[in-house]
């Protein structure tokens, strides 16, 4: 059983950075994508990033380029979103998810974290 546990969330002010962390486990994970996915209140979720398994490529929505990075700890099997410049419009509940196909929709994800909460003050 594929278990994904998200870290990492909380409060900043506008300009400022947080690092969320998704650690993976319960299988051997090849060929892979792993992707980071938000839902704001009162909106439907939204793809952030995703990043291949073996952490070569990446794609990012074009809302978050340039200020977010999408990374992997292949040792660790755990994959990071790293978010610098925060504006009050990336607040969210952000969650991790596995998939198998190359895909911004996450109905195409098969396994999912709880979510961590991002709030960014203005």
């Amino acid at each position: 059983q594929v278990q994904l546990v998200e870290s990492g969330g909380g409060l900043v002010q506008a300009g400022g950075s947080l690092r969320l962390a998704c650690a993976a486990s319960g299988r051997p994970f090849s060929m892979y994508y792993m992707a980071w996915f938000r839902r704001a209140p009162g909106k439907e979720r939204e793809f952030v990033a995703r990043v291949t398994w073996d952490g070569a490529y990446t794609y990012y929505a074009d809302s978050v380029k340039g200020r977010f990075t999408i990374s992997k700890d292949n040792a660790k099997n755990t994959v990071y979103l790293q978010m610098n410049s925060l504006k009050p419009e990336d607040t969210a509940v952000y969650y991790c998810a596995l998939g198998r196909t190359r895909s911004e929709n996450g109905y195409d994800y098969s396994y999912w974290g709880q979510g961590t909460q991002v709030t960014v003050s203005s």
